[in-house]
């Protein structure tokens, strides 16, 4: 009795060290492909070793921590339905034991808890300590802006942590729960973090729908258009005299060194529009007039299917009210039963969905007014930027997994701490919120696909010189060039 006491033990360490290891590899991963993308944005420095080439070091590595939780946060559903599928396809593979239960409610757990890390500890702190320069009177150094680091986030704590009890004290005024608030590591802190998700569930509703819109428009400046009634070779000749005009004036002597600046701006962009023109040029005939309309059509379908299956978990959640978003805490129930319900086939396109939606909302979230500010440039972009990014990016994709099953674009039920958000029981909010998506995203893409059909009635009743429209008009006469491109000279 006692050996197999030993030999269960045995096991279980050696399962938990090979899920550590497991979770250590993917997050390493992560990581790498992080550190690349923060540094292909982040502005140039120089190597002189010093203080601020510290701090920025150090904030960096923070960046690129929260970046890596933020896409293990995207991979989590995914990874989850997909290990499913593969425990039901094959429930006795032997290469496939360390693929289990324990290790997915692992994942999720390990995500809820560097989410919150990020969101509360490490990117305050990786903002202040960029902006800190030491208290005054004090020596300036390391030392001294850690210790004033350290003093605002004990500051923010107590800000933050007292406004969610007021806020939860307003709303639920009872003494049980007033209670439950001084409990801050069962109550608190997971209270805080369901605001936080629900705030990060309607910028998901805001951003979502626009970027669905404008993914055609984005993927139209990837691709290569077809030339229809258009002459690529007059537009490039045009544009090859705007480039030598510029250039001559840009070699003559009597330009002031001000003026300078703004012709080589406006020498830089001609050129961009000249390679684009030359690329449109040189590309083959399948690219244009088949890879193009594939894309279309492959993104208005997704678009299609999403609003569809909203349209029916809607019903659902009117006729079934297991339809509504729940928590499992069953370590088991991983590669039981399936969720789809066309098995694998169903399952990939729940993956694809979620990952269409993360890019939507990220498009989406850029392509607003309010946020266009912390748009990255590639090898131009401040720390400060890359920070507000990072965490912009994090409540985003905490928040896809909570979106995806609350629209009704899986069954898969919310592991760990995302199944322990207060308003996913509230069956008002899911209901509008499922009712806002299929209806904003809906008014995005009709406003989409009527923008050309509206703009030309503009131009026939002649209410074109109005600006009603967006058109593209030629800067000085403001008149409608003949494609749509700038001719002047």
């Amino acid at each position: 009795m006692e050996a197999d006491d030993v030999t269960i033990r045995e096991q279980n360490f050696h399962s938990q060290v090979r899920e550590y290891i497991i979770c250590f590899l993917l997050f390493a991963v992560l990581y790498i492909v992080s550190y690349v993308i923060i540094t292909r944005y982040r502005r140039k420095t120089d190597d002189h070793e010093d203080e601020d080439a510290v701090v920025n070091r150090i904030s960096l590595y923070l960046c690129t921590f929260t970046l890596a939780v933020s896409g293990g946060a995207v991979f989590l559903l995914p990874f989850s339905i997909i290990s499913n599928e593969i425990l039901l396809s094959f429930p006795k593979n032997y290469y496939i034991q360390w693929l289990n239960g324990s290790l997915i409610h692992g994942l999720w757990n390990l995500v809820s808890l560097f989410s919150n890390l990020c969101l509360f500890v490490l990117m305050p702190f990786a903002y202040f300590f960029l902006e800190s320069e030491g208290f005054a009177g004090s020596k300036k150094g390391i030392r001294a802006r850690i210790l004033e680091t350290f003093v605002m986030l004990f500051l923010l704590a107590l800000l933050i942590l007292g406004m969610v009890w007021v806020a939860s004290a307003l709303i639920d005024n009872d003494a049980a729960s007033m209670e439950s608030l001084y409990d801050l590591w069962e109550f608190y802190l997971p209270y805080l973090y369901s605001c936080i998700s629900l705030m990060g569930g309607l910028l998901l509703l805001m951003c979502t729908p626009v970027g669905l819109s404008r993914m055609f428009a984005v993927m139209g400046q990837l691709l290569v258009k077809p030339t229809i009634l258009e002459d690529l070779d007059e537009q490039i000749y045009c544009i090859h005299l705007q480039e030598e005009a510029l250039q001559r004036r840009l070699n003559g002597s009597y330009i002031r060194l001000g003026f300078t600046h703004q012709l080589t701006k406006e020498l830089d962009s001609i050129r961009n529009m000249k390679n684009k023109l030359e690329r449109r040029k040189q590309a083959s005939g399948w690219e244009k007039n088949l890879l193009y309309p594939i894309v279309m059509l492959i993104l208005l379908a997704g678009t299609t299917i999403a609003v569809l299956l909203v349209a029916l978990n809607i019903l659902y959640l009117l006729v079934d009210e297991t339809a509504m978003p729940k928590g499992s805490t069953d370590r088991g129930g991983i590669g039981n039963t399936s969720l789809s319900t066309f098995g694998a086939v169903q399952a990939v396109l729940e993956i694809i969905l979620m990952f269409y939606l993360m890019a939507s909302s990220v498009v989406g979230f850029y392509s607003l007014r309010l946020f266009e500010g912390l748009t990255p440039r590639k090898d131009d972009t401040t720390m400060t930027t890359i920070i507000g990014c990072c965490v912009s990016i994090l409540v985003l994709s905490s928040a896809l997994p909570v979106m995806s099953r609350t629209l009704g674009i899986t069954r898969f039920d919310l592991l760990g701490d995302f199944g322990r958000f207060n308003w996913l029981g509230n069956f008002y909010i899911v209901l509008s919120y499922n009712m806002l998506f299929a209806v904003v995203t809906t008014l995005c893409l009709v406003r989409k696909f009527t923008s050309a059909v509206r703009e030309e009635l503009l131009k026939a009743l002649g209410l074109d010189k109005l600006q009603l429209s967006h058109s593209p008009t030629d800067p000085e006469s403001g008149k409608l060039s003949a494609n749509g491109h700038q001719k002047t000279l």
